[in-house]
């Protein structure tokens, strides 16, 4: 049985972190070592998600309501990085949104059992 957060690691977190590390980069006008620094990453790891290389199974750009609470958690990680519970919940609220709109169930039915996939209303009803 794959659960729909083991598809949320492998698809959607990698999304948040790419759309996290060109915010940084491209809205915050800071270098890919700054903002692989403030993430937790390699600089490498960091060029690869702002360039698209990486992080790019599933597109959150053109979603508001994602983009507002990226905007949060990125000025909560620069600015105010103590506030770890509420960047952490931040996180959270960005994955349940993610879920909520359903843009990762086409990535659960593809990954899950079948008779699993058909008959799951986990995002639908959270």
């Amino acid at each position: 049985m794959l659960l729909p957060c083991e598809v949320g690691v492998k698809t959607v977190l990698p999304a948040v972190k790419a759309l996290m590390a060109r915010t940084i980069v491209e809205k915050h006008g800071m270098k890919e070592k700054q903002a692989a620094e403030i993430l937790g990453l390699s600089q490498s790891a960091v060029s690869r998600y702002v360039t698209k290389g990486r992080g790019n199974i599933i597109t959150l750009e053109n979603v508001p309501e994602v983009g507002q609470l990226i905007d949060k958690m990125t000025t909560f990680l620069i600015f105010e990085p103590h506030k770890k519970k509420e960047i952490l919940e931040l996180f959270c609220a960005t994955c349940e949104t993610i879920r909520k709109k359903g843009l990762m169930c086409q990535l659960c039915k593809e990954k899950m059992n079948k008779n699993w996939a058909e008959s799951c209303t986990f995002c639908n009803s959270t």
